[in-house]
């Protein structure tokens, strides 16, 4: 598997982006040469999350 997801991890919602962190670290550690994956999904995760926020009325 390559350090990077195959398709565009912004098109994937907060949970789905949740859950592929979550499998890095199913082993209880971060392998150190899945951290840049691990970085970038955490950017993602961050925007996805902040657009399923609704504004206060």
């Amino acid at each position: 598997m390559s350090a990077f997801p195959s398709e565009s991890v912004s098109a994937l919602s907060a949970a789905e982006l949740n859950a592929r962190i979550r499998e890095l670290w199913a082993d209880g550690e971060l392998p150190e040469d899945r951290r840049p994956e691990y970085e970038a999904l955490v950017v993602e995760w961050a925007a996805a999350a902040r657009e399923d926020v609704e504004p206060a009325a």
